[in-house]
């Protein structure tokens, strides 16, 4: 396979080298089992071994610098440098020098040679956030080091030759400015070797929990405050809010939380939550050990919201009026949780017709 960037080690080689546990490490930050989430993961796995360019494809707050992270510490060039920037945080007409450097006396207020992003990352990873902000004046030069590997410092005509692996992100779509020429297409294509789309908090509702969970140890451990009980309701308010602001917001309205918390218990810190399951009763921790009372607390919480869902639905499952629908879930997923929480499916009545149809595909058994 030719190599775009040159080649620091063998892929295979390096990836050998490295042990089997290099791939764990690199999702160690990554948090959630959601069938979305796992597909993103194994995208990251095929092409992180690679120098491939990566175009990472997001809404706002849904980890694409983490990402970004994991592709370069599960590549060959983890032991190197990951040199990050964010475009749409620089002045426009402080970009270029961000990117490519300058020399002293280049333009009014350069008083001293400065190094640029790519040649801080020669050798290692380049992460570009919010790619779609560059100017379309700067794009030609962005091309130029992608394709030939080589760029001039402002104010310098010596021309620099770097090893770099590019990855880039957005939250645009980049196709579509490209179709209205606000993005260059010959940029674009040369940005789009291997997209990686992740997926909104909206289409992994089941890895909330275990986010609830892992920002609530952070947030106390970083503040000095015991939370030892996450509620039900709070659990579910959780579940059923439509995230805007992805993984960002989650995390921030659990740090606002830890804050207001009295007696070790979490609050709901959303200003209204209304749902079609009614408020579950508060259920206490049933272990004193500090370490592992968020985690018994919260399993509680998901098995009573399970249960009760359940007894609300008449035991279905399945179904346009079954628990998974109103939890937010694929049956799959609620059967797998169910499983693990140690719940069986419990009596229920005679199944109906409706029972076994999928909502929006009449005629299609659903299954429980």
């Amino acid at each position: 396979m030719q190599q775009f960037w040159g080649s620091v080690v063998n892929s295979s080689e390096a990836v050998a080298n490295a042990g089997p546990d290099r791939s764990d490490r690199a999702f160690e930050q990554i948090i959630g089992n959601s069938a979305a989430l796992e597909s993103v993961l194994k995208q990251v796995e095929y092409v992180a071994p690679t120098d491939s360019t990566v175009l990472i494809h997001g809404e706002t707050g849904t980890g694409k610098e983490l990402i970004a992270r994991a592709i370069h510490n599960a590549s060959p060039r983890c032991g190197r440098a990951l040199i990050k920037l964010n475009c749409a945080a620089i002045p426009l007409d402080l970009l270029e020098s961000e990117l490519f450097g300058h020399e002293k006396g280049a333009f009014t207020g350069a008083v001293a040679q400065k190094i640029g992003r790519f040649e801080m990352a020669d050798g290692g990873t380049l992460f570009l956030d919010e790619v779609g902000d560059i100017p379309p004046a700067l794009q030609p030069k962005l091309l130029r080091v992608l394709q030939e590997q080589e760029f001039e410092r402002l104010g310098s005509g010596r021309t620099h030759k770097v090893n770099i692996r590019l990855v880039a992100a957005t939250n645009r779509n980049l196709g579509e400015m490209a179709a209205q020429n606000e993005f260059r297409s010959d940029l674009y294509y040369r940005l789009n070797v291997f997209p990686i789309s992740l997926p909104s908090l909206r289409e992994r509702r089941e890895d909330i929990p275990a986010l609830v969970e892992h920002f609530v140890e952070i947030m106390s451990r970083r503040m000095g405050r015991y939370i030892r009980h996450i509620p039900a309701e709070t659990l579910a308010a959780f579940s059923s809010y439509s995230w805007p602001g992805n993984i960002r917001e989650l995390q921030n309205l659990v740090e606002r939380a830890v804050i207001v918390a009295q007696d070790g218990v979490l609050p709901n810190p959303l200003p209204a939550f209304a749902s079609s399951i009614g408020p579950l009763p508060s259920i206490q921790s049933v272990s004193r050990d500090p370490e592992s009372a968020v985690s018994m607390t919260l399993r509680d919480s998901e098995r009573a919201l399970i249960l009760q869902t359940l007894e609300a639905t008449g035991g279905r499952i399945g179904g346009p009026k079954g628990a998974a629908l109103k939890l937010g879930l694929n049956r799959t997923t609620l059967i797998y949780r169910m499983k693990k929480l140690g719940i069986y499916q419990p009596l229920r009545r005679v199944a109906s017709l409706e029972d076994f149809m999928t909502p929006g595909r009449p005629g299609s058994p659903a299954g429980l």
